[in-house]
């Protein structure tokens, strides 16, 4: 549960780990997602958005994922958007676990979530609409 995990300021910091098409067309989502885990009290670090500016900046591989790894340790968790999966979720998620921050696995339809993702993940949220997801994060931490 969230409540056993302090943050490290009044605003807690998630990077938002989601499976990024290069024709933007899961745009909405992430500004979606984005903004309803704000209305939660969580600021939330995007790579493709906040630092690939949505495909206009590119990285080598290494220095996509040195500046990835970078941003989780700086964050007090990672929610990662699992309605898609991708192989880049996958290496996010284990990373964060290694290093002990926890995972929280938000998915909009049901998909197949694994036995080990559940089984590392602080908890896994399905939600419909913004509204809900908003809603089910601060119901977390009471």
């Amino acid at each position: 549960m969230l409540l056993s995990y302090e943050p490290i300021s009044n605003v807690m910091k998630a990077y938002l780990a989601v499976k990024f098409h290069e024709d933007c067309r899961n745009k909405a989502l992430i500004e979606s997602v984005s903004e309803a885990l704000h209305k939660a009290g969580i600021t939330t670090t995007v790579m493709v958005r906040d630092h690939e500016k949505w495909g206009e900046v590119n990285f080598s591989p290494s220095e996509l994922m040195s500046l990835t790894f970078d941003i989780i340790n700086k964050s007090d968790m990672l929610i990662v958007e699992f309605s898609e999966k991708g192989v880049g979720l996958g290496i996010e998620v284990g990373y964060a676990h290694s290093k002990g921050i926890p995972v929280i696995v938000i998915a909009k339809e049901n998909p197949e979530i694994s036995n080990t993702l559940k089984g590392i993940a602080k908890e896994v949220i399905f939600y419909e609409t913004p509204k809900e997801l908003t809603e089910k994060i601060l119901h977390l931490s009471k």
